[in-house]
């Protein structure tokens, strides 16, 4: 393993779903035995980490987040022995590994919980945000659950009402108690110790609510879409001031932070949600004592042009001062990206474009296992639906069930090699032709442009580590312009993001150098004239 204690700089980060990757015991759900037997597979496409999706103890009604033992492995993925040989075998092959940590609640089923709610006066009676009803017996405010309804269950044995923002199993912790904070920091310096190299921190901005309860104001009807929120989930409703990033949590990111510096090499990546989710990005990377690393979902939305991606970033590139970026264009959330952006296209030359140029922003990228593969967001029946939140809203919202369906590994075998047992959803008919398998066999497949594509990219260091400048060029063309001031590497990047090609003069140097990148559908320079190909691309580069 790397000793650069600043690995995370420009690293690609490969986010594994446990349940959906690889089953190797073949109950028809993924475990982390099945990660290790990918971790070749893995390392073959030139990633620096591992984001682990949760794998702890847990009754998996939001499916491992929500958690009933931080400091266990579910015996649905294995033990803490798979755990450490997951970590030995990835470090042996030059991989960090990174675990997701869900910090603002618990599972319903976690001790703790099960002890505050006995009644008012044990050790634990303040550990989740209770709150006595008003006298009609409503609830104590208006906050709604990101998942639909109420944020506030009521609990008979107390005769009181708790906070989720999630799923009602999901009660919320109350961090304005300095006990909760310290047994939180403890979980998680559990896997500190045990060698994980980094945290990648889920609804970190929900940690602290509003003491005073105060009810969230309404969002005017023009504002309610995006963000991941449907117009009809009546979360979307509100400007969520008073259940979400408060001001006290930037004191709890601080103590993170300081638990993380004392494991050097060890970072964070914070999961941001807020009105302003750019500004806030900034503001909790802010210095050397906050997160190393935030992202958020400004580009999982369906919101795709060349306007809204410049714009996105540049705003976030005026409010960092020393911040440092990381950037996703999907995850296990959201529809998979050639779907959502790409208005479900097929073509491979989609795929490929959306990756090179999220691989030339500014920051970290986090990549989410089937992209390599462009995969697209997978069809699945109503009576074969998991996810909680597509069955409460379906059929206008279907769930993430479709992105979080197997990964295909070879067409030939069944349920496409991810097991051999009924799998926990189904595999796509559809992602067959796009298996590893298939994949590895043709020169010009998306994986195998993938590839090639990052091994390249980590020998630039204006890619890696470069600042960011962009240019207009073309209306539908996303120009970028990255420059390492240490090497003196410039590199210049042009996206073809519509299904046209384009031809138009450029502002090349003179004596800018075209590179063609291998497996991509490259434009042409003729002078200062540059085609680029319906998605396609034209780097070039000059010292």
């Amino acid at each position: 393993m790397s000793n650069n204690i600043d690995w995370w700089r420009g690293a690609v980060i490969y986010q594994v779903y446990p349940r959906s990757l690889n089953d190797s015991n073949n109950d028809g759900i993924g475990d982390i035995a099945g990660i290790i037997e990918k971790l070749d597979y893995i390392s073959s496409l030139g990633v620096d980490a591992i984001w682990v999706s949760p794998c702890f103890k847990s009754p998996m009604k939001d499916f491992g987040y929500d958690i009933s033992d931080y400091r266990s492995i579910d015996p649905i993925f294995g033990n803490l022995a798979d755990f450490d040989r997951l970590i030995e075998k990835a470090h042996a092959l030059g991989i960090k590994i990174m675990i997701d940590q869900v910090l603002s609640h618990t599972s319903d089923q976690h001790d703790w919980f099960t002890q505050s709610r006995q009644d008012k006066t044990n050790d634990k009676a303040d550990w989740y945000v209770w709150s006595d009803p008003n006298p009609d017996g409503t609830p104590p405010n208006n906050w709604q659950s990101i998942f639909g309804g109420p944020a506030w269950q009521w609990d008979s044995r107390r005769c009181q009402y708790y906070l989720h923002n999630f799923l009602a199993s999901q009660p919320d912790l109350n961090f304005h108690n300095p006990d909760v904070q310290q047994a939180v920091l403890d979980n998680v310096e559990f896997w500190l110790k045990r060698g994980v190299d980094g945290l990648r921190l889920d609804a970190i901005t929900f940690c602290f609510h509003d003491q005073a309860l105060r009810d969230n104001p309404a969002k005017p009807e023009n504002e309610r879409a995006g963000r991941g929120f449907s117009e009809d989930n009546p979360y979307a409703y509100q400007y969520h001031y008073f259940n979400n990033e408060r001001p006290e949590n930037l004191g709890f990111i601080e103590k993170i932070r300081a638990l993380l510096d004392a494991y050097p090499g060890t970072v964070s990546l914070g999961e941001i949600s807020s009105e302003d989710s750019l500004a806030t990005m900034a503001e909790y990377s802010k210095g050397d004592d906050r997160l190393h690393m935030t992202y958020s979902f400004e580009l999982l939305t369906d919101d795709f042009s060349v306007d809204y991606i410049k714009n996105t970033v540049l705003t976030l590139e005026n409010a960092l001062t020393d911040g440092w970026p990381c950037w996703a264009v999907g995850n296990h959330d959201v529809a998979r990206v050639v779907s959502r952006w790409g208005n479900n296209t097929n073509n491979p030359d989609f795929a490929k474009m959306v990756t090179a140029m999220l691989g030339c922003l500014r920051g970290s990228l986090c990549i989410y296992q089937g992209e390599e593969l462009g995969l697209t967001e997978a069809n699945v029946p109503y009576d074969e639906l998991q996810d909680p939140y597509g069955i409460e809203f379906w059929p206008t919202f279907k769930g993430r069930d479709g992105c979080r369906t197997p990964m295909p590994w070879d067409s030939k075998e069944i349920n496409a090699g991810f097991s051999q047992g009924q799998p926990w959803l189904p595999v796509d008919p559809a992602h067959l032709e796009k298996s590893v398998n298939v994949q590895q066999a043709q020169p010009d497949s998306v994986l195998n442009a993938y590839r090639a594509f990052m091994h390249w990219r980590k020998a630039q260091p204006a890619l890696v580590l470069g600042d960011i400048e962009f240019l207009d060029w073309h209306s539908s063309c996303l120009a970028i312009k990255r420059i390492d001031r240490l090497s003196g590497q410039t590199i210049i990047a042009v996206f073809n993001l519509s299904s046209n090609p384009v031809t138009f003069v450029s502002g090349l140097a003179e004596d800018a150098q075209q590179i063609k990148l291998e497996l991509h559908n490259n434009g042409e320079i003729n002078g200062q004239e540059l085609t680029i190909p319906a998605f396609g691309v034209f780097f070039s580069t000059f010292q």
